[in-house]
C-alpha cells in the first residue's frame, strides 16, 4: 500500500512538472517577446541568440536563430514585427526586403531575394548591421 502512495505522488508530480514547464523548455511554439543584446565581433553583429551563419530560422517554433535573424533586421531597419523568434510572414518579408536592398545597393545579385535567412544571407546581414549601425 505505501508503494502505492509514493508511486501515485512520484507520477503526479512527474505529470504537473510537465504541465507546469515554462514554454521554452516544452518545446511550444508559444511566442513571447524577446529583448535583443548586441554585441560586434569584428566586423560582425551578433544579438546574443546564436552566433552561427548556417542555421535556417523555423516557421512554425520559437527558434534561438529566430529571434538573431529578427533582431539583426531590425537593427538594419527592415521591421519583422515582434521579435518572438517564430519568422513568419512579418519576418520573411522584411528578410526578403533586406535581401533586394543588397542587391540594389551592390548593383548585382548577391543575394536571392527569397526570404530565407541562410548561409548566404547571415553574413551579409551581419556585416550590415555592424556597418549601418
Amino acid at each position: 500500500m505505501r508503494t502505492n502512495i509514493v508511486t501515485a505522488l512520484t507520477a503526479a508530480a512527474l505529470i504537473a512538472g510537465t504541465v507546469a514547464a515554462p514554454a521554452a523548455f516544452a518545446g511550444t511554439t508559444t511566442a513571447q517577446a524577446y529583448t535583443c543584446h548586441y554585441s560586434e565581433q569584428g566586423v560582425y553583429t551578433y544579438a546574443g541568440y546564436y552566433g552561427g551563419n548556417t542555421v535556417i530560422p523555423s516557421s512554425t517554433g520559437v527558434s534561438s536563430a529566430g529571434i538573431e535573424a529578427q533582431c539583426l533586421l531590425r537593427a538594419a531597419g527592415f521591421d519583422p514585427g515582434t521579435i518572438d523568434g517564430v519568422f513568419g510572414a512579418n519576418s520573411k518579408a522584411a528578410a526578403k526586403a533586406f535581401q533586394s536592398h543588397v542587391n540594389d545597393r551592390s548593383g548585382y545579385h548577391v543575394l536571392d531575394v527569397d526570404g530565407i535567412v541562410g548561409s548566404d544571407t547571415w553574413p551579409e546581414l551581419r556585416y550590415y548591421v555592424g556597418a549601418h549601425w
